[in-house]
């Protein structure tokens, strides 16, 4: 990614983290970086390409977190994966249910996708059903860590102990469908 960009793109991600999505603004951006809205565009394009680099940067920084994290065992994998999700929407909530409502999304989501097939494979998955169960597992993770930071979801007192608590319900889910298979 040019260095540019780049800035233009965290800066982009630290207002809305600070301010909201509603306060991203092509104008605001730019005041952030010292340059004109104008002058934006050869870099980022207008405000809909801006939004998907924000899902591209999120992705990368997702991949950065989890990337480093290679254990043996499919199971730590799988859990180490959901942690990073869920770390991810509390680090930038503003921005993370970009995730799910930007067509850029499917795209960029391809790691986060490829990663939980690499998981399901090793655990033994045949192959027929792992594109369903990553389908699941990452509807489960990406719809539970919007609705923790959204607040749209009524979020237990210890929710540290629920969320592990469904990490090992997925990891029986994935258990269970090595054995059916």
């Amino acid at each position: 990614m040019d260095d540019k960009r780049r800035l233009i793109l965290d800066q982009a991600l630290a207002l809305v983290d600070e301010r909201g999505l509603a306060a991203m603004s092509m104008r605001a951006v730019a005041e952030r970086v010292g340059l004109t809205s104008m002058a934006l565009y050869p870099y980022v394009g207008g405000k809909d390409a801006l939004l998907d680099g924000l899902v591209d940067l999120l992705g990368l920084e997702l991949g950065d977190d989890v990337g480093g994290e290679r254990p043996e065992d499919w199971r730590h994998r799988l859990r180490a994966l959901g942690r990073a999700v869920r770390a991810l929407a509390k680090r930038h909530p503003g921005a993370f249910p970009l995730l799910l409502n930007r067509p850029a999304a499917g795209a960029s989501a391809s790691w986060l996708t490829a990663a939980l097939r690499g998981i399901l494979h090793d655990a033994g998955v045949p192959e027929v059903h792992v594109p369903r169960l990553a389908r699941m597992i990452l509807a489960f993770l990406l719809g539970y860590a919007t609705g923790e930071v959204t607040g749209a979801t009524t979020v237990a007192t210890d929710s540290d102990d629920e969320f592990e608590a469904d990490l090992a319900d997925l990891v029986r889910l994935v258990e269970v469908a090595v054995r059916v298979a």
